[in-house]
């Protein structure tokens, strides 16, 4: 209670707080007494974190700027790492600095001393720091890994399953729901969802197991223990039976799904296994119900495209189409629009394959196309139950595509996707399906493209003088080029952004990298978007059967903004980066 007592004299804690922790650090005594102070919210970590350092004569230290010695992780035996939650930094005659996060636990640091026969000195860190870099040095799950050699009882820790799972009694069956294995999947599961990943890929090499996790769009691999390889079968086994697959199948793809609660959060688990020449690949898609949200205003549409989108779905009829890879946020853009629409007064019914998200409020219907559920045959069904608005998850053939036209020319508002790389290719693209060309002219009320860019971190956001070499030939700010000259080509609120704040000055901003952001200086993504709406001329030439290129210079002339462009424009506000509009997007320079 002395720790008490200092933040209460510091005027860290008031003495109503204080009362409460003391009765809050005695109901836990499991935890060590910051933590509890830390969990409760009675005060933050990083204020906590020095009075700490102070009491017990300790250096606290950053280590996301501390340089961490090789081989020096070898010295303390993993299972001591993982059950005390510290990590070795670096050995200097016959001294080992050891980074703790629980100074009352002096048990620890005698085990250390007497293991590796050196001297500890121990130095202060955050306990989650720690904890995230035991697991990018000894890999995920490598305490599980370590135990699989031995028999004890383990909890299937933070996962509740939302529907039970069968497994037979074959060999393979019982090495999958060992314990151990059991644990080892879970804690990749819950990894993979704390550090917001979209997609797990495990895949079987020559050399052995590998897994990654798609962050922000990009892969990042993760660090395994060796021993791990020796589990390959037995992961690959229990992921099948958690996703409701035929464990002894390994000829052929399969595809499953897993309900599962991860910390309270409701995860819906796509899961696809396919058969590779080193053993099978499976991919996970983690879609994230209790993180997502579907507000147009989140999207990250700037206010000029976010009011013409917004006037675009409030028409009472027509379709307006979304476009761009798999990936680039389509399924949210509509999910938000939908949203937008929804009201007591309206009826709105979706056709998807699959349902990823249930919205309440909105008729959702997943196909079947084994039984002839097509999104054509659902939508034949939909006109008799009078809806208003129509969601149709992708148009992919000329039979779904002349089934929304035809719901679009009888009065109802039709959503839906198409793959294409820009705006104005939607319009060839249906005419390619077999659509006569006037009905396309006559239903597309307007089309977006998007992509996604990853945002810069707040909390390491700093400004910056770019380089001409950084800058592309068609960036606003690089002098000497007709495109950066302030023209009509150029937006008006591009030359705003240009004369106002940082950019005026020459600067942008970019993330250095911090604890947040795994040191990539990225945190997050958010949309860049064109928005091409349908005006008199764009219909004459879709009817023309013109090519897209000169559909897309009409819609230049009628204010269209590119998608390099808005990702300009993100750069110039500060939202991102010229790397990743760059990484995302063409160039509009022929």
């Amino acid at each position: 209670m002395q720790l008490l007592q200092t933040l209460t004299e510091r005027g860290l804690l008031s003495e109503s707080d204080r009362t409460r922790a003391a009765e809050a650090i005695k109901a836990a005594p499991e935890y060590p007494p910051h933590q509890v102070l830390v969990d409760k919210g009675f005060v933050k970590e990083e204020v906590l974190l020095p009075v700490l350092a102070q009491e017990f004569g300790l250096e606290q230290i950053d280590l996301t700027k501390t340089t961490i010695e090789k081989d020096v992780q070898a010295i303390i035996p993993q299972k001591l790492v993982h059950r005390k939650n510290l990590l070795p930094i670096a050995r200097h005659n016959g001294t080992l600095v050891v980074a703790i996060g629980n100074p009352f636990d002096a048990y620890a640091i005698d085990e250390v001393q007497t293991i590796t026969g050196l001297h500890v000195i121990p130095v202060l860190a955050p306990p989650r720091e720690i904890t995230r870099l035991i697991k990018q040095y000894y890999g995920v799950g490598g305490d599980t890994v370590a135990a699989l050699a031995q028999e004890r009882k383990v909890e299937e820790e933070d996962i509740e399953f939302l529907e039970a799972l069968e497994a037979d009694d074959s060999e393979m069956a019982k090495a999958a729901q060992e314990a151990s294995v059991v644990r080892l999947v879970n804690q990749i599961l819950v990894e993979a969802a704390n550090e917001r990943a979209s997609d797990i890929h495990i895949e079987c090499e020559e050399t052995g197991l590998r897994i990654r996790y798609r962050i922000d769009g990009l892969l990042q691999e993760q660090k395994l223990p060796p021993e791990i390889n020796r589990f390959q079968a037995a992961i690959i086994s229990r992921l099948k039976i958690m996703a409701r697959l035929n464990i002894a199948e390994k000829r052929l793809p399969q595809d499953g799904r897993i309900k599962m609660k991860v910390q309270g959060r409701e995860i819906d688990v796509r899961v696809s296994i396919i058969p590779m020449i080193h053993g099978e690949g499976v991919v996970m898609r983690l879609l994230d119900k209790g993180r997502m949200t579907f507000d147009l205003k989140m999207c990250g549409m700037l206010p000029d495209i976010y009011s013409t989108f917004k006037q675009l779905i409030d028409r009472p009829h027509g379709i307006v189409l979304v476009t761009g890879p798999t990936g680039s946020g389509k399924s949210t853009t509509l999910y938000s629009a939908l949203n937008e629409i929804k009201d007591e007064t309206t009826k709105i019914i979706t056709v998807e394959d699959p349902v990823e998200y249930n919205q309440p409020g909105i008729c959702q219907i997943q196909t079947h196309a084994k039984i002839g559920l097509t999104f054509a045959n659902a939508l034949r069904s939909i006109l008799r139950h009078d809806p208003d608005v129509i969601l149709v998850g992708e148009i992919r053939d000329l039979e779904t595509a002349e089934m929304a036209i035809h719901a679009s020319l009888t009065g109802h508002m039709v959503f839906s996707t198409l793959h294409t790389n820009d705006a104005p290719s939607a319009f060839t693209r249906m005419i390619d399906m077999g659509v006569e060309p006037f009905l396309v002219s006559s239903t597309v009320e307007g089309v977006m493209a998007q992509r996604l860019v990853r945002t810069i971190c707040p909390d390491c956001k700093t400004t910056y003088v770019p380089s001409l070499d950084e800058m592309p030939l068609d960036f606003p700010l690089r002098k000497g080029h007709p495109k950066a000259a302030p023209d009509v080509a150029i937006q008006r609120s591009i030359l705003e952004m240009m004369n106002s704040g940082p950019v005026a000055e020459g600067k942008l901003w970019k993330g250095t990298g911090c604890r947040s952001c795994r040191q990539t200086g990225f945190r997050g993504r958010t949309g860049i978007h064109e928005l091409l709406v349908t005006n008199d001329v764009i219909k004459d030439l879709v009817v023309q059967r013109v090519n897209a290129g000169v559909i897309r210079l009409e819609a230049l002339k009628a204010g269209m903004i590119t998608l390099r462009q808005d990702g300009w424009r993100k750069v110039l506000n500060g939202t991102t980066t010229i790397e990743e509009v760059a990484r995302t997007t063409a160039g509009d320079i022929s």
